[in-house]
């Protein structure tokens, strides 16, 4: 299995140049990420992919449920991420990353988000708040694939906006209404950390965009 480093460098080669030491938030991710995949070196990352769209999914139970409920759906949230990451961890630092589970991990990437945002849809944030959150998530990635398609081979720098920063607003805003509600808060507290939670979430994806749209422009200008 790759060392820490070789699995970074590898990372980054796989995700266009971008370089995770960028963020302490992305290398810290990658990092714990790794740090899970020493001991099961061999698996399949497969599983690892399929984990994490069911447990992201199962969010859903607990953010119907609301109430104390929300702190599942925030660990939850936060869970499958991790799979997330660990399945590439998997693949890369053992040496089995291929093409075809790139784009399997981006598909499902972008389904779990969806849970997400659907998370917080049921969790009291307003359906439009709930689908601009989702959009937000997709629309970074598929702007980098069809930049790809131009021929743009480095994604720029890490915004302010990548998935490690989609999951925790996601698991965070969940669970931390979870946490007021089962603290006695008011009936309307929570829907309100959710609906604050979503719209920051809509913020960050706004100013990340911009970010990297400002990289490509420059790209595709060459």
């Amino acid at each position: 299995m790759l060392s820490r480093d070789e699995y970074l460098a590898a990372w980054a080669d796989w995700h266009g140049g971008t370089d995770p030491g960028d963020s302490r938030l992305v290398r810290g991710w990658l990092t714990l990420a790794y740090t899970l995949a020493r001991p099961l070196a061999g698996r399949s990352p497969v599983l690892a992919t399929a984990l994490g769209l069911l447990v992201a999914v199962g969010s859903l139970g607990p953010a119907v449920a609301g109430g104390g409920w929300l702190v599942a759906a925030g660990l939850l949230v936060g869970l499958s991420g991790l799979l997330d990451s660990l399945d590439g961890a998997l693949a890369i630092a053992g040496g089995t990353a291929s093409r075809r589970g790139f784009v399997l991990d981006s598909a499902v990437d972008r389904l779990t988000e969806a849970a997400y945002a659907a998370a917080l849809w049921a969790a009291g944030a307003p359906g439009w708040l709930a689908a601009a959150f989702g959009a937000l998530c997709w629309l970074p990635d598929y702007l980098r694939a069809r930049a790809g398609q131009a021929g743009v081979r480095e994604t720029g720098a890490i915004s302010v906006w990548e998935r490690p920063t989609r999951v925790a607003m996601a698991g965070f805003t969940l669970g931390g209404a979870g946490v007021l509600a089962a603290g006695g808060a008011a009936g309307n507290v929570p829907a309100l950390v959710v609906t604050c939670g979503a719209a920051v979430g809509g913020l960050l994806g706004v100013v990340g965009t911009a970010q990297l749209g400002v990289q490509l422009r420059r790209a595709l200008a060459d």
